[in-house]
Formats: structure tokens, C-alpha cells, sequence
């Protein structure tokens, strides 16, 4: 891929990250330095060492007490620049590869679109890397946004970049698992152009605090489920 201009627009990467000490080194290594202006951990709480290898890696720290990753994301929006032009959105885990973050950015920065999803069901996966419930569970989430709004996701990956005006426009509200599914529908119900982006998936250092155990599992499941059909029928 030709590489971005050296007149790029101002980008911003968020990474919430909760107990994230052997991974969030990583990650931030691996981010494309050329393409960002700013890294924002946002250490949700952590029990490790996550804000000290964070902040050692070179990432802009903060601590955000009220659990969720909805939290955390707007934690990290709300440190911003006014003159930010696009967000990354990824995770601690180093499930990513930050090094395919041009791929997302490539197609916003180009006028293609608004809204870059990294789509892990049609990039290369490692064995094991998806778990079956998150798989299945994608599934079904993704059924539904199409049954409902006619627009056809292959994924919820959290591995995301959008345009800042159009991220603000969302006024995104959801504090926990149930992020990503929102915004994805506010961008379909704002007629925002929308791009997957195959993107490579490896397994995660570390437990998932969420698909890892069958209670974050199903609390997971349930909030998304939820959170589609509160958008569909409006209700509450």
C-alpha cells in the first residue's frame, strides 16, 4: 500500500485497557508512530501494572474508575484536541495488529468513507484467536442489524476508525459492552459511509475478561442483543 502523506490528518488512537500489563507494551510499539499524533491509554481500573508499562511505552495515561468499556472509550474522547481529525480504536490485548492500523485509516483519509470497521471474520485469523461464543455471537448481532436496517456487517471488531465530526454527531452514549454495536447502528441510521476492512487476528495474551468466562460471555451477549433492539424500537 502507498504509504500516507506526510500532511495526513491529525489521528488519535484510544486504547482502553483493563489488567493489560503483558500485552499494552506491545501494542504501543507496534502502533505506526509516522501516522499518529497522540496514544491515550485509558486504564480502566487495572489491578497490574498496566499504567506504568503504558506510560513507560510512551502512551498518554489516565485512569478511568467506572468499569465498562463504554467507559473507557469516552474517558479517552473526552481528552481529545479540538483539532483531532480521525480516532483509532483498539484494544489492549494485542489481539490487533496495530501495524494494519493504515488499512482503516487509508479509506477515510482518501474521502472513501467515514467510518472504517476492522472486520477479523474476513482478514486472516489465527486458530483459536475468535472464540466460538464471540463468533456465534457476532453472528446473531450482525443477523439482526441487517434484518432490522437492512445493512450487512460481518463483524463487531473493536479494532475501528472514524472521523472525529462524525464520531461526535453519534453522541455515543453506551458505558459498557454494548459500544460497539452502537455505534455501528447510529452510523447506519446517519447514512455515515461505512467500510470493512479485513484485518489479521491472533489469540490474545492473557484471559479475556469478557469472552474468556461464560459470565462475561453471556453479560456481553445480553447487552448487545439489548442495545440493538433499544435502537430498533426505541425504547427507553
Amino acid at each position: 500500500m502507498k504509504e500516507l502523506s506526510m500532511k495526513s490528518p491529525k489521528i488519535s488512537v484510544i486504547i482502553p485497557a483493563y489488567n493489560e500489563e503483558r500485552a499494552i507494551g506491545f501494542v504501543i510499539r507496534d502502533i505506526p508512530k509516522k501516522l499518529v499524533d497522540k496514544i491515550i491509554v485509558v486504564d480502566n481500573g487495572s489491578e497490574d501494572s498496566t499504567f506504568l508499562t503504558a506510560k513507560n511505552a510512551g502512551a498518554y495515561v489516565v485512569k478511568e474508575y467506572r468499569k465498562g468499556y463504554g467507559s473507557a472509550c469516552l474517558k479517552g474522547l473526552s481528552l481529545l484536541d479540538d483539532d483531532t481529525e480521525i480516532v483509532v480504536f483498539l484494544d489492549g490485548d494485542y489481539s490487533d495488529f496495530p501495524e494494519d492500523m493504515e488499512y482503516l485509516l487509508r479509506p477515510i483519509i482518501d474521502n472513501k468513507a467515514d467510518l472504517t470497521i476492522g472486520s477479523r471474520m474476513s482478514g486472516k485469523r489465527e486458530n483459536g484467536a475468535l472464540l466460538l461464543q464471540a463468533y456465534f455471537g457476532n453472528k446473531l448481532a450482525t443477523f439482526l442489524i441487517r434484518l432490522f436496517w437492512g445493512f450487512s456487517f460481518s463483524d463487531l471488531g473493536p479494532f475501528r476508525a472514524i472521523r472525529y465530526k462524525s464520531l461526535m454527531q453519534m453522541d455515543m452514549k453506551d458505558k459498557d459492552f454494548g459500544w460497539t454495536v452502537e455505534m455501528q447502528i447510529k452510523a447506519v441510521m446517519q447514512k455515515i459511509r461505512i467500510l470493512e476492512v479485513p484485518v489479521r487476528y491472533r489469540k490474545r495474551i492473557g484471559q479475556s475478561k469478557i469472552t474468556g468466562t461464560i459470565k462475561g460471555s453471556v453479560q456481553a451477549g445480553i447487552k448487545i442483543i439489548y442495545t440493538i433492539f433499544k435502537y430498533r424500537f426505541r425504547f427507553l
